[in-house]
């Protein structure tokens, strides 16, 4: 049988494209308009398709490499109809316009083509690049979506919904008693161990823990705020009475930053405990969750109304919830009926990390510790303080360039054109 090149054909002025998936494999049987090979530009991805019947003999290509026009893609052997195709199709150009036959065979050839591509679809998944591509970034096996469109093409939102549903459906067998690992042998074949308990509040968080981790979609955006100005007035803080200084954490100006976020964007403020009857909650109230770190477990009572508090009552509730939470005080309502959560590791150390969201709530901010950095402003590098957010939000309810924005207008609210408004 004769063999073929297929190459990469001309995608306009781009050079040096990534490919981003391989769709065929050595021995696989393609057919004309068969996607082969995808690729993406800064701009767009693209499917390179086949424009031959054959079986694929060589791949020259892995994921990763770069393409031009031109460049190898991969070799087929031609089937025997091809050839005679090909052969025929040549003759065909030879012959005038003007006669019938040929345009009689030029309808039948296109309505071949047709028949092809219909055929495709019941073979492989449609969807458009920029689907497939949300579909890796969610982890999504595409093949598994149901398309919702003609054809049975997929759309971002059906995806979005396998995500959303796919826990639900799955968790219950996941996490089935009989499906779990069992040690081959016990800790104490290797050496002394105790048998501990483990906190009574830790007991109940974990479930609500792992429904979380199991059901929400996490995405985290992580981003630095610059709060140099909100620091030197912070510390600056005297009583207008006696003259001492005011200490207020950090964290009390965190809690009215969020607030003012929250209200320019009411996605973070809602629930969707009812996705499945196509129902959100936004929540007209702002009571803002506090992490709590006690030595029984990790605790996360709420500041109720933060919105109507100025920084230094928000401070002294943050210390009074902290004293409840360590001394098993807290009522159990104040644990729930939250706005948004905020973890705080400043006090102990560290940058970034991806905090799990406090269900039912969309979204959860983890703060790391404030370094002083070199930052380069206007020409020069300026030592400013910076401070780490850890956005973590459910991407079911919220896209990325909505969370992007989000931790924008939060570093604004903790910059120095809102640090003294929020003493108000």
């Amino acid at each position: 049988m004769p063999k073929k090149d297929i190459k990469v054909p001309n995608i306009g002025e781009f050079k040096d494209v990534e490919v981003i998936e391989i769709i065929v494999k050595k021995g696989q049987e393609i057919k004309k308009n068969d996607p082969l090979i995808t690729i993406e530009s800064d701009k767009s991805s693209v499917e390179i398709p086949s424009l031959h019947n054959g079986i694929v003999t060589e791949l020259n290509l892995n994921v990763g490499d770069k393409v031009s026009e031109g460049d190898k893609i991969l070799e087929i052997e031609l089937k025997d109809n091809q050839v005679e195709t090909q052969l025929k199709t040549e003759e065909i150009k030879t012959i005038k316009k003007e006669n019938t036959k040929e345009k009689k065979l030029e309808i039948r050839r296109e309505v071949g083509s047709k028949n092809v591509i219909v055929k495709d679809f019941s073979k492989k998944t449609a969807a458009s690049p920029k689907v497939r591509k949300f579909a890796r970034e969610l982890g999504v096996d595409i093949s598994k979506v149901e398309g919702s469109e003609r054809l049975g093409r997929v759309t971002e939102s059906d995806v979005k919904s396998f995500v959303a549903n796919k826990p639900e459906r799955n968790s219950e067998k996941e996490f089935k008693k009989d499906e779990t690992i069992e040690l081959e042998y016990p800790h104490s074949e290797f050496g002394k161990t105790e048998i501990k308990d483990i906190p009574r509040v830790k007991r109940l968080s974990s479930k609500y823990l792992m429904n979380s981790w199991t059901n929400i979609p996490h995405v985290t955006n992580h981003d630095e705020a610059d709060i140099t100005e909100l620091e030197e007035f912070r510390t600056s803080l005297t009583d207008i009475y006696t003259g001492e200084k005011k200490k207020i954490t950090p964290l009390a100006f965190i809690v009215k930053a969020l607030t003012a976020s929250l209200k320019k964007f009411p996605n973070f403020n809602s629930s969707i405990d009812e996705i499945d009857k196509g129902k959100m909650t936004l929540k007209k109230y702002y009571h803002i969750g506090i992490a709590v770190d006690t030595k029984h477990g990790l605790m996360v009572p709420k500041l109720r109304n933060a919105d109507n508090k100025n920084i230094s009552l928000i401070g002294n509730e943050l210390k009074k919830l902290s004293d409840q939470c360590r001394n098993l005080k807290i009522d159990k309502k104040e644990l729930f009926g939250g706005s948004m959560t905020i973890t705080s590791l400043g006090g102990i150390g560290g940058s970034f990390f991806t905090p799990i969201i406090n269900y039912p709530e969309v979204a959860i901010l983890g703060v790391g510790k404030s370094q002083k950095k070199q930052i380069f402003i206007d020409g020069k590098f300026i030592t400013r303080t910076m401070l780490p957010l850890s956005l973590s939000y459910d991407h079911r309810i919220i896209d990325g360039a909505e969370a992007a924005r989000f931790n924008n207008d939060l570093k604004d609210n903790l910059g120095k054109n809102f640090a003294y408004k929020l003493a108000v």
